[in-house]
């Protein structure tokens, strides 16, 4: 059986960091807002066991890929005899915030659970995911939604429907260098999902970045010129929203020469959820 699945990009609307647990990791809230733009897999079934992906990325050992880990993740939670042959078209940069790596990962999860016939549910393919990232869970379940915790405690979110400018500045972004920085606010006020739908909320990470990545603050003063703008997660990729497809494509028209951008669609329901039904 051959499957072919889009990996949705994603923007965090919102990103504030309320605490830090003591295993170090951050305590956070956040929107996630899926878009119809993203990277592409293809899955065919291999009845001898083996997993092999063909990646294209120059410089990244294909153990170290999350598709690779989801798919032997979900092999050994399954006990599946089968392996995969799996091919990822990859347009979305790494270190960016878009969540690509692990919109891949959890595309391979859902792929590889109905090529190999599993009728794993999605909690339990979410579970798999969080071990491999905390942005894994949020794309297996496949809807823009409100995010607490580590970024797995989810609540379904119905936003309304809107075009983005999604702007590339060229560089990549560690996010472990971002959550390690001394200089990192780390005690944002809780909201709740009423105050951000009024009034928004802003990025805790953003002038860390900005600092360490000048390029960044360079990209989000120029888009702020046509729209608000803001970083999305801990990446180097900026945003601005607008109220038609030909209104953000003019001003993804006149991007500067350095950097990189494209349109997409916010959706609440993710193109891989949409694609698996439809091929059913």
């Amino acid at each position: 059986m051959t499957l072919i699945l889009p990996a949705p990009a994603k923007l965090n609307l919102f990103l504030h960091i309320i605490g830090r647990r003591r295993d170090g990791y951050h305590l956070l809230q956040t929107v996630f807002q899926l878009l119809d733009h993203g990277d592409e897999l293809r899955f065919d079934s291999d009845a001898g066991g083996a997993i092999t992906l063909d990646a294209q990325l120059p410089g990244v050992p294909v153990e170290d890929n999350l598709v690779y880990r989801a798919a032997l993740a979900l092999q050994r939670f399954s006990a599946t005899p089968l392996g995969a042959r799996i091919r990822l078209v990859k347009r979305l940069p790494s270190g960016a915030g878009l969540g690509g790596g692990s919109s891949d990962a959890a595309t391979t999860l859902l792929g590889l659970n109905k090529v190999w016939n599993l009728g794993l549910d999605l909690h339990q393919l979410a579970a798999i995911g969080l071990q491999l990232g905390a942005d894994v869970p949020v794309f297996v379940h496949g809807h823009s939604a409100w995010a607490e915790g580590v970024g797995d405690q989810l609540v379904t979110l119905e936003l309304p429907e809107c075009w983005y400018l999604v702007l590339y500045p060229g560089c990549r972004v560690d996010t472990g260098e971002i959550f390690s920085h001394r200089e990192l606010t780390r005690n944002d006020l809780a909201i709740t999902i009423r105050a951000f739908l009024e009034a928004g909320g802003r990025n805790s990470c953003q002038s860390v970045v900005e600092a360490l990545y000048p390029e960044v603050g360079k990209a989000r003063q120029w888009l702020d010129n046509f729209a608000p703008a803001q970083m999305t997660g801990t990446g180097s990729c900026l945003f601005a929203r607008f109220d038609s497809q030909s209104a953000a494509r003019r001003v993804l028209d006149s991007v500067p020469g350095q950097w990189e951008g494209f349109v997409a669609s916010g959706v609440n329901v993710s193109p891989a959820h949409t694609a698996l039904a439809e091929s059913s």
